[in-house]
């Protein structure tokens, strides 16, 4: 499998050019502000969504200063998300770090997340580049339904496979979704154009989440605690699959086991071992390589250059990546 510093070659020099640029965005007058961003940074994560951003626009006619801005308005709303979301999961870590709202407390940390949506919709403001405003502000919106959505469904864990592909388009795939129709809008492609790249992202998207949502049961050594979804009451599309599969006795017996004793690391592996008997990560691997194959489709009704390749790359990275 590729490395993505191989994948990236062909804009390195423009991915280092953005990170000036995302760099001096996050600039405040406020010291703690700039302390806290100054904090994000050094600890951000692959550039895997600056990559699609850049990628696209050089598929759809070329990359410009608006693609620059495009690829600084998706990294600060993705960055305003993992704020905020690592404040609904009450979660104290984040790639290995300890996260904002552990170092500063929550209420810093959804002013930081609300501060960053605010600098990247200025920026497109006063850049006038509402085709961005648009493809974000319908993003953020989604983003925000899915993870209601998911709330709900924990709940009751009633989740069919149908509401689960609705939480992770949502939730996930929306994201990929925005950076390859932002791509395309910053090179002045056509509508239509634009359109038809933010399904590939979508789908990329869905592939990106199932590959993640198979980590949490040991396909891989990926630091990633094992069960952390069960723990969580997230219901995945593994443990979906599974349960359509087993006996009503057993599923009534598999779900209390996720709603009442998720804390217990024995009943998690017992959870996680009923997954793989019932052949939820063949299904899930089956499902992620469908969602693969739709973004070749459509990745395949473009000209063959350097940056139609590299985003086959990128799309071969989501689902082959170790973590």
């Amino acid at each position: 499998m590729l490395k993505l510093d191989e994948i990236k070659k062909p804009i390195e020099k423009e991915l280092e050019n953005f990170e000036g640029k995302f760099k001096s965005s996050m600039k405040s007058s406020v010291p703690l502000l700039d302390r806290i961003t100054h904090y994000i940074v050094k600890r951000k994560g692959k550039q895997i969504r600056p990559m699609f951003v850049f990628f696209s626009a050089s598929m759809c006619g070329g990359i410009t200063e608006a693609t620059y801005r495009a690829a600084t308005f998706v990294e600060l709303i993705h960055t305003a998300t993992l704020v905020h979301d690592d404040v609904v999961d009450n979660s104290y870590e984040r790639r290995g770090f300890f996260s904002v709202n552990a170092l500063w407390k929550n209420k810093v940390a959804v002013l930081v997340g609300d501060y960053l949506l605010a600098t990247g919709m200025m920026m497109a403001l006063n850049n006038d580049d509402f085709a961005l405003l648009k493809i974000i502000s319908d993003t953020i919106k989604e983003m925000s339904e899915g993870e209601l959505l998911q709330m709900e469904k924990a709940r009751k864990l009633d989740i069919s496979e149908e509401v689960y592909y609705e939480v992770i388009r949502q939730k996930t795939a929306v994201l990929i979704a925005s950076c390859c129709a932002c791509g395309a809008a910053s090179a002045g492609a056509p509508q239509d154009v634009v359109s038809k790249m933010r399904l590939l992202g979508e789908k990329i998207g869905m592939a990106f989440q199932i590959k993640d949502d198979l980590f949490d049961f040991g396909t891989d050594d990926v630091g990633k605690p094992l069960g952390i979804d069960i723990k969580e009451k997230k219901m995945t599309l593994p443990l979906i699959y599974a349960l359509s599969k087993a006996s009503a006795k057993e599923k009534r017996y598999i779900i209390n086991l996720v709603k009442n004793h998720n804390e217990d690391n024995a009943k998690v592996a017992e959870v996680v071992h009923f997954v793989k008997n019932h052949g939820g990560l063949a299904y899930a691997e089956m499902q992620m390589l469908r969602f693969q194959d739709e973004a070749f489709e459509i990745l395949s009704s473009f000209p063959e250059n350097e940056a139609r390749q590299g985003l086959e790359q990128l799309v071969r990275f989501t689902t082959e990546r170790k973590k």
